[in-house]
């Protein structure tokens, strides 16, 4: 009698399919930023909705954040720049130009350089269950409440991965308010790490963003108005009725673990060789919208 046929390994996505409701974690709704474009050319909508980075990472940069979502500041701004394979940036278009520029809200902080890390703690003495020993840019490379970050013997940082969300700034040692920000569209630019501040990630509409014409001037830039995208607004999640619920898988969770091994091993049968092994950057936190009430 010919033996049992093995059962097929599982692939990535079956094992976060298949993962508990214990193994996801709720988004607070006052962590997510809405940020609505100026319909595109045939009307539709475009939303994009960015999760701000939690306590110890970025925290002077998030709270200037939160201030000019606040005080409405972004509104009427806009996609600045599209760099293929880099970047997505929005702004004050004329936020260089003397006189012309939008005049940013009272009470914004200068966060120093020393920001971009955050010192260990004695909880921090472990790495989680996935964690890269080999990173080409940091002595560890973990999850730590969902996020990707870096280690080294005495601090801590979070990674450029794709969709983060950063702060961007003129020369050193300015650092950025908060006011220009830009997503990653590309390969992860881990050069950056440690050299920008990191204040969060795109958890929806990424598509309205990456998708986007990409700039014909220096770095990516648009040469003329009518080539940018207009920001009609940014609000804080708690205050928009009709936001899903967002949750993440854990990253301190068996799933999360046997989803990590296999991104670096897949055998299902698709693959012929499994690689052996994967970057931190190529294991994207899973995301999930859910039903609250009735409401996706």
């Amino acid at each position: 009698m010919a033996a049992d046929k093995a059962p097929a390994p599982l692939t990535p996505n079956a094992i976060v399919a298949a993962a508990t409701a214990g193994d996801w974690v709720r988004i607070a709704p006052d962590d997510l930023l809405v940020m609505d474009l100026a319909p595109d050319a045939a009307g539709h909508a475009r939303r994009v909705v960015i999760q701000v980075m939690p306590p110890p990472f970025s925290q002077g940069w998030v709270q200037n954040i939160r201030t000019l979502v606040k005080a409405h500041w972004f509104d009427g701004i806009a996609v600045v720049r599209v760099q293929d394979n880099y970047v997505v940036q929005w702004g004050d278009p004329d936020g260089e130009m003397p006189g012309k520029a939008k005049t940013l809200p009272a009470g914004l902080l200068t966060v120093p350089q020393s920001e971009y890390v955050s010192p260990l703690t004695a909880g921090d003495a472990t790495a989680g269950p996935v964690a890269f020993t080999n990173d080409a840019y940091a002595p560890l490379a973990t999850f730590e409440g969902g996020w990707p970050i870096g280690r080294s013997q005495s601090a801590k940082w979070p990674l450029h991965c794709y969709g983060m969300v950063g702060v961007g700034r003129n020369l050193s040692p300015d650092t950025g308010t908060g006011a220009e920000l830009y997503t990653v569209i590309g390969h992860a630019p881990r050069q950056l790490d440690r050299n920008i501040a990191l204040v969060g990630r795109v958890i929806a509409g990424m598509e309205n963003l990456s998708s986007l014409q990409r700039g014909t001037g220096d770095l990516g830039f648009y040469k003329t108005a009518p080539e940018r995208t207009r920001i009609t607004s940014v609000r804080i999640g708690g205050g928009v009725k009709d936001l899903p619920a967002y949750e993440y898988l854990s990253t301190n969770s068996r799933a999360f673990a046997a989803y990590a091994h296999a991104r670096a091993n897949r055998k299902d049968d698709f693959y012929i060789q499994p690689a052996g092994g994967v970057e931190v950057c190529n294991v994207p936190v899973p995301i999930r919208e859910v039903l609250v009430a009735g409401k996706r």
